[in-house]
Protein backbone atom coordinates (compact mmCIF):
# COMPACT_ATOMS: atom_id res chain seq x y z
CA UNK A 1 0.00 0.00 0.00
CA UNK A 2 1.41 3.39 -0.97
CA UNK A 3 1.79 5.99 1.81
CA UNK A 4 -0.96 8.59 2.16
CA UNK A 5 -0.15 11.88 0.48
CA UNK A 6 0.39 14.51 3.20
CA UNK A 7 -2.13 17.34 3.16
CA UNK A 8 -3.01 20.52 5.00
CA UNK A 9 -6.48 21.20 6.42
CA UNK A 10 -7.85 24.73 6.60
CA UNK A 11 -11.06 25.27 8.54
CA UNK A 12 -12.73 28.62 7.93
CA UNK A 13 -15.48 30.10 10.07
CA UNK A 14 -17.35 32.82 8.22
CA UNK A 15 -20.74 34.33 7.47
CA UNK A 16 -22.12 35.01 4.00
CA UNK A 17 -23.43 38.35 5.30
CA UNK A 18 -19.95 39.45 6.40
CA UNK A 19 -18.20 41.69 3.84
CA UNK A 20 -14.79 40.84 5.28
CA UNK A 21 -15.55 37.15 4.78
CA UNK A 22 -16.03 37.74 1.04
CA UNK A 23 -12.67 39.51 0.95
CA UNK A 24 -11.11 36.80 3.13
CA UNK A 25 -12.23 34.00 0.83
CA UNK A 26 -10.91 35.77 -2.25
CA UNK A 27 -7.59 36.42 -0.54
CA UNK A 28 -7.40 32.78 0.54
CA UNK A 29 -8.00 31.72 -3.07
CA UNK A 30 -5.08 33.87 -4.18
CA UNK A 31 -2.86 32.40 -1.47
CA UNK A 32 -3.86 28.84 -2.39
CA UNK A 33 -3.06 29.46 -6.06
CA UNK A 34 0.36 30.80 -5.11
CA UNK A 35 1.01 27.92 -2.72
CA UNK A 36 0.10 25.35 -5.37
CA UNK A 37 2.90 26.73 -7.55
CA UNK A 38 5.60 26.22 -4.91
CA UNK A 39 7.98 23.30 -5.53
CA UNK A 40 6.96 21.21 -2.52
CA UNK A 41 3.28 22.10 -2.23
CA UNK A 42 1.01 19.61 -0.49
CA UNK A 43 -2.69 19.19 -1.23
CA UNK A 44 -4.86 21.58 0.77
CA UNK A 45 -8.38 20.80 1.99
CA UNK A 46 -10.58 23.77 2.84
CA UNK A 47 -13.77 23.37 4.88
CA UNK A 48 -16.16 26.25 5.51
CA UNK A 49 -17.99 26.39 8.84
CA UNK A 50 -21.05 28.32 9.91
CA UNK A 51 -20.96 31.55 11.90
CA UNK A 52 -23.80 34.05 12.21
CA UNK A 53 -23.03 37.65 13.03
CA UNK A 54 -26.72 38.44 13.58
CA UNK A 55 -28.77 35.28 14.17
CA UNK A 56 -31.77 37.34 15.34
CA UNK A 57 -32.37 38.95 11.95
CA UNK A 58 -35.61 38.23 10.08
CA UNK A 59 -35.38 36.38 6.77
CA UNK A 60 -35.27 39.78 5.05
CA UNK A 61 -34.41 42.96 6.92
CA UNK A 62 -36.48 46.06 6.19
CA UNK A 63 -33.90 48.50 4.89
CA UNK A 64 -30.73 48.55 2.83
CA UNK A 65 -27.10 48.02 3.77
CA UNK A 66 -26.50 51.64 4.78
CA UNK A 67 -29.62 51.72 6.95
CA UNK A 68 -28.53 48.51 8.60
CA UNK A 69 -25.06 49.83 9.43
CA UNK A 70 -26.54 53.04 10.78
CA UNK A 71 -29.22 51.42 12.94
CA UNK A 72 -27.35 48.33 14.13
CA UNK A 73 -23.79 49.65 14.42
CA UNK A 74 -24.40 53.36 14.84
CA UNK A 75 -22.20 54.31 11.89
CA UNK A 76 -22.47 57.79 10.41
CA UNK A 77 -23.00 58.34 6.65
CA UNK A 78 -19.37 59.41 6.38
CA UNK A 79 -18.15 56.26 8.13
CA UNK A 80 -20.35 54.08 5.93
CA UNK A 81 -19.08 55.73 2.75
CA UNK A 82 -15.46 55.37 3.86
CA UNK A 83 -15.97 51.71 4.81
CA UNK A 84 -17.67 50.90 1.51
CA UNK A 85 -14.94 52.64 -0.46
CA UNK A 86 -12.21 50.79 1.40
CA UNK A 87 -13.85 47.41 0.86
CA UNK A 88 -14.44 48.13 -2.82
CA UNK A 89 -10.80 49.06 -3.34
CA UNK A 90 -9.43 46.03 -1.50
CA UNK A 91 -11.97 43.74 -3.16
CA UNK A 92 -11.00 44.92 -6.63
CA UNK A 93 -7.48 43.58 -6.05
CA UNK A 94 -8.74 40.00 -5.63
CA UNK A 95 -11.98 39.91 -7.60
CA UNK A 96 -14.52 40.64 -4.85
CA UNK A 97 -17.12 42.90 -6.45
CA UNK A 98 -19.03 44.86 -3.80
CA UNK A 99 -22.32 46.47 -4.86
CA UNK A 100 -23.53 47.80 -1.53
CA UNK A 101 -26.54 49.53 -3.03
CA UNK A 102 -27.92 46.13 -4.12
CA UNK A 103 -27.43 44.23 -0.84
CA UNK A 104 -30.56 42.71 0.71
CA UNK A 105 -29.84 42.18 4.41
CA UNK A 106 -30.89 38.62 5.25
CA UNK A 107 -30.76 36.03 7.98
CA UNK A 108 -28.14 33.54 6.79
CA UNK A 109 -29.22 30.39 8.66
CA UNK A 110 -30.62 28.69 5.55
CA UNK A 111 -27.59 29.75 3.52
CA UNK A 112 -25.38 27.97 6.06
CA UNK A 113 -27.59 24.90 5.85
CA UNK A 114 -27.19 24.97 2.07
CA UNK A 115 -23.41 25.07 2.47
CA UNK A 116 -23.63 21.82 4.40
CA UNK A 117 -25.81 20.34 1.66
CA UNK A 118 -23.10 21.30 -0.82
CA UNK A 119 -20.35 19.92 1.42
CA UNK A 120 -22.07 16.53 1.47
CA UNK A 121 -21.89 16.58 -2.34
CA UNK A 122 -18.29 17.78 -2.58
CA UNK A 123 -19.19 21.23 -3.89
CA UNK A 124 -18.92 23.44 -0.83
CA UNK A 125 -16.26 25.80 -2.19
CA UNK A 126 -18.32 26.44 -5.33
CA UNK A 127 -21.45 27.04 -3.27
CA UNK A 128 -19.63 29.38 -0.89
CA UNK A 129 -18.32 31.47 -3.77
CA UNK A 130 -21.75 31.60 -5.41
CA UNK A 131 -23.50 32.67 -2.21
CA UNK A 132 -21.00 35.43 -1.49
CA UNK A 133 -21.27 36.82 -5.01
CA UNK A 134 -25.05 36.56 -4.90
CA UNK A 135 -25.21 38.51 -1.64
CA UNK A 136 -22.57 41.19 -2.17
CA UNK A 137 -22.69 41.69 -5.94
CA UNK A 138 -26.17 40.74 -7.11
CA UNK A 139 -28.56 41.64 -4.30
CA UNK A 140 -30.08 38.16 -4.07
CA UNK A 141 -32.42 37.36 -1.14
CA UNK A 142 -30.52 34.68 0.76
CA UNK A 143 -33.22 34.36 3.38
CA UNK A 144 -35.53 33.00 0.67
CA UNK A 145 -35.60 29.25 0.04
CA UNK A 146 -36.53 29.70 -3.62
CA UNK A 147 -33.48 31.92 -4.22
CA UNK A 148 -31.19 29.45 -2.47
CA UNK A 149 -32.53 26.52 -4.48
CA UNK A 150 -31.90 28.43 -7.71
CA UNK A 151 -28.33 29.18 -6.63
CA UNK A 152 -27.78 25.56 -5.64
CA UNK A 153 -28.86 24.42 -9.10
CA UNK A 154 -26.46 26.92 -10.68
CA UNK A 155 -23.45 25.18 -9.12
CA UNK A 156 -24.74 21.73 -10.06
CA UNK A 157 -26.56 20.60 -6.92
CA UNK A 158 -29.86 18.75 -7.13
CA UNK A 159 -32.46 21.50 -6.75
CA UNK A 160 -35.36 19.42 -5.36
CA UNK A 161 -33.03 17.67 -2.90
CA UNK A 162 -31.65 21.02 -1.76
CA UNK A 163 -35.18 22.34 -1.26
CA UNK A 164 -36.14 19.32 0.82
CA UNK A 165 -33.05 19.71 3.00
CA UNK A 166 -33.78 23.41 3.57
CA UNK A 167 -37.48 22.93 4.27
CA UNK A 168 -36.92 20.07 6.72
CA UNK A 169 -33.88 21.58 8.43
CA UNK A 170 -31.90 18.42 7.72
CA UNK A 171 -28.55 20.19 8.24
CA UNK A 172 -29.52 22.56 11.03
CA UNK A 173 -27.74 20.31 13.51
CA UNK A 174 -24.54 20.63 11.47
CA UNK A 175 -24.85 24.42 11.61
CA UNK A 176 -25.31 24.29 15.38
CA UNK A 177 -22.24 22.06 15.69
CA UNK A 178 -20.18 24.64 13.79
CA UNK A 179 -21.42 27.41 16.06
CA UNK A 180 -20.59 25.35 19.14
CA UNK A 181 -17.08 24.67 17.84
CA UNK A 182 -16.61 28.38 17.20
CA UNK A 183 -17.58 29.12 20.79
CA UNK A 184 -15.17 26.46 22.01
CA UNK A 185 -12.35 28.07 20.04
CA UNK A 186 -13.31 31.47 21.42
CA UNK A 187 -14.07 32.91 17.97
CA UNK A 188 -15.62 36.36 18.31
CA UNK A 189 -15.23 37.64 14.77
CA UNK A 190 -14.95 36.29 11.25
CA UNK A 191 -13.40 35.26 9.00
CA UNK A 192 -11.36 32.99 11.24
CA UNK A 193 -8.90 30.48 9.79
CA UNK A 194 -7.62 27.39 11.60
CA UNK A 195 -4.66 25.65 9.97
CA UNK A 196 -4.18 21.96 10.66
CA UNK A 197 -6.23 22.28 13.83
CA UNK A 198 -3.36 24.12 15.53
CA UNK A 199 -2.95 27.69 14.39
CA UNK A 200 -5.60 30.39 14.20
CA UNK A 201 -5.66 33.53 12.06
CA UNK A 202 -8.38 36.12 12.57
CA UNK A 203 -9.59 38.58 9.96
CA UNK A 204 -9.34 38.96 6.20
CA UNK A 205 -5.61 38.36 6.10
CA UNK A 206 -3.61 39.45 3.07
CA UNK A 207 -2.68 36.70 0.59
CA UNK A 208 1.00 36.92 1.47
CA UNK A 209 0.21 36.40 5.17
CA UNK A 210 -1.92 33.35 4.40
CA UNK A 211 0.74 31.99 2.05
CA UNK A 212 3.40 32.39 4.70
CA UNK A 213 1.21 30.56 7.22
CA UNK A 214 0.56 27.72 4.76
CA UNK A 215 4.24 27.38 3.97
CA UNK A 216 5.15 27.41 7.65
CA UNK A 217 2.59 24.75 8.57
CA UNK A 218 3.69 22.55 5.68
CA UNK A 219 7.34 22.92 6.66
CA UNK A 220 6.59 22.02 10.26
CA UNK A 221 4.66 18.93 9.16
CA UNK A 222 7.45 17.93 6.79
CA UNK A 223 10.09 18.19 9.51
CA UNK A 224 7.92 16.08 11.81
CA UNK A 225 7.88 13.37 9.14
Amino acid sequence: MSPRTPSIKIDVWSDVACPWCYLGKKRLDVALDAYARTPEAWPVEVAYHSYQLNPDLPADYEGGHSEYLASRLGMSPEQIQASNQRLSEMGADVGADYRMDRVVISNTLKAHELLHVAKAQGQQAEMKERLLRAYWSEGRRLGCTDELVDLAAEVGLDGPAAREALETGAYRGAVRADLAQAAQYGIRGVPFFVLDGKYGLSGAQKPETLLQALTSVAGEARRAG
